[in-house]
C-alpha cells in the first residue's frame, strides 16, 4: 500500500513536471521575432534593359549605275581599311576617261599653238587665254571622269565586320543601292534608359568621375570588360519619363555584335539608409504597412515609404527611425493593437538568415 502511494506521487511529480514543461515550450513558441531597422552605407544595383550598337555602323551604296562585276568578302568577313569589297563594272566609265583624256591631249597642243603665236604676236592675247581656259575645261573633265571610275570600285572607310550582302555579283545596281553594312565593333555602345529620380541622383553625386557599369549578356553571364557612362542625351520621353544614357564597352575578342541586347548593372551608393527585411512588410491598398512594438508590447501598423528594394531588403525612406521596434515574422498571426510577447534580435544577426530561407 506505501509502495503504491509512493508510485502515486510519483506520477504526480511527473505530470505536473511535463505540463511545466509543455507550458514554457508552448510560452517559447508565442514569441515573436522583432528588431529594429539597421542604418547603414550601402552599395545597391540598378538593372536597366540596353541595346548594343557599334561605335561605328554604316551603310555602304553604290555609287554609279552598272552591273556588278565581283564581290570580294564574303558575309561576316572581317575588312580592313581601304580594302577592295565591289567592283562596278568599270568599262563604260574607263572609255569616257580615255576619251576625257584625248580631249586634253587635243587642247594641249591647241594651246601650243596658240601659245607660239602669240610669242610670234600674231594673234592677240585673248586668243591664248581662250586656249589656255579650253584647256584647263578638258583637264576637269578628266578628273570628273577619273572620279566617276573611282566609284566604281568600292573600298573599306575602316576596319570592321561585313554583314549580309544584299547583291550579287552579275546584279544590275543603280546608284544609291544597298550592297551591305559595315560595322566597327572595337568598342561597343550600350544604350540604356534610366527614370528621371535616378538620372537626378546620377547627375548629382557622380558630376565629377565616370560611371562604371556592367553587362549582363542574354545568356545571363557577365560581360568581362566593365563600360563606363560617357554620354547622357539631351531630352527626356515625355511619355515614358526616361532618359537614354550611352555607355560604352572596349570589346577586345569581338564577342558583342550589333544588335545584341543585355542588362546594364549600374552601382548606385546609399549613403546612411534605414534597412528593414522585406518580410517585416504587408500591403494594404496597394501602401505598404509595418507593425511597430510600442512601450506596452502592442504592435501598431505604420504606413511607410519604400526606397531601393534589395535582396530580402527594403530601404525606408519615411515612416520609420532607427530606435523603432518591429515585427518580422508571425505578421498574420497578429492584428492591429494585440499585445504580443517577443524576441528582439538585431538586424546585423538576421541578414544572414534572409536568404537562406528563401531558398
Amino acid at each position: 500500500m506505501k509502495i503504491q502511494f509512493v508510485f502515486m506521487g510519483l506520477c504526480a511529480v511527473l505530470c505536473l513536471a511535463s505540463c511545466e514543461q509543455k507550458k514554457e515550450e508552448k510560452e517559447e513558441e508565442s514569441k515573436l521575432l522583432v528588431t529594429s531597422p539597421l542604418k547603414m552605407d550601402t552599395t545597391i544595383v540598378n538593372s536597366y534593359v540596353g541595346q548594343v550598337r557599334s561605335i561605328r555602323h554604316i551603310e555602304l551604296r553604290a555609287q554609279e549605275r552598272g552591273y556588278l562585276e565581283k564581290s570580294y568578302v564574303d558575309e561576316g568577313s572581317f575588312v580592313k581599311k581601304g580594302q577592295l569589297l565591289f567592283q562596278i563594272m568599270p568599262k563604260l566609265y574607263n572609255a569616257e576617261l580615255q576619251k576625257a583624256q584625248a580631249e586634253v591631249d587635243m587642247e594641249q597642243i591647241e594651246y601650243q599653238n596658240t601659245k607660239k603665236l602669240r610669242d610670234s604676236n600674231i594673234v592677240a592675247p585673248n586668243e591664248l587665254a581662250m586656249a589656255k581656259a579650253k584647256l584647263k575645261k578638258a583637264q576637269a573633265e578628266v578628273a570628273l571622269m577619273k572620279t566617276h571610275f573611282g566609284f566604281t570600285e568600292i573600298r573599306a572607310p575602316f576596319d570592321g565586320i561585313i554583314d549580309r550582302l544584299q547583291v550579287r555579283p552579275g546584279s544590275l545596281v543603280d546608284e544609291g543601292d544597298l550592297l551591305t553594312t559595315l560595322a566597327d565593333n572595337s568598342k561597343m555602345w550600350v544604350y540604356y534608359n534610366v527614370p528621371e529620380a535616378e538620372y537626378l541622383d546620377y547627375e548629382t553625386k557622380n558630376h565629377d568621375k565616370k560611371q562604371l557599369v556592367t553587362l549582363q549578356m542574354a545568356n545571363h553571364e557577365k560581360f568581362e570588360y566593365p563600360g563606363v557612362v560617357e554620354t547622357v542625351e539631351a531630352d527626356f520621353d515625355n511619355e515614358t519619363g526616361n532618359i537614354p544614357f550611352r555607355a560604352t564597352f572596349p570589346n577586345p575578342k569581338g564577342l558583342l555584335r550589333f544588335g545584341e541586347t543585355g542588362n546594364v548593372e549600374m552601382e548606385v551608393p546609399l549613403k546612411g539608409a534605414l534597412i528593414i527585411p522585406q518580410k517585416a512588410t504587408f500591403e494594404v491598398l496597394e501602401k505598404k504597412y509595418v507593425y511597430v512594438v510600442d512601450k506596452n508590447d502592442r504592435v501598431q501598423a505604420r504606413e511607410i515609404t519604400l526606397g531601393a528594394d534589395m535582396n530580402d531588403l527594403y530601404e525606408v525612406t519615411a515612416g520609420l527611425q532607427a530606435t523603432d521596434k518591429i515585427l518580422v515574422e508571425g505578421l498574420r498571426k497578429v492584428k492591429n493593437n494585440d499585445k504580443i510577447a517577443y524576441e528582439f534580435k538585431n538586424m546585423k544577426a538576421i541578414i544572414p538568415t534572409l536568404r537562406l530561407h528563401a531558398e
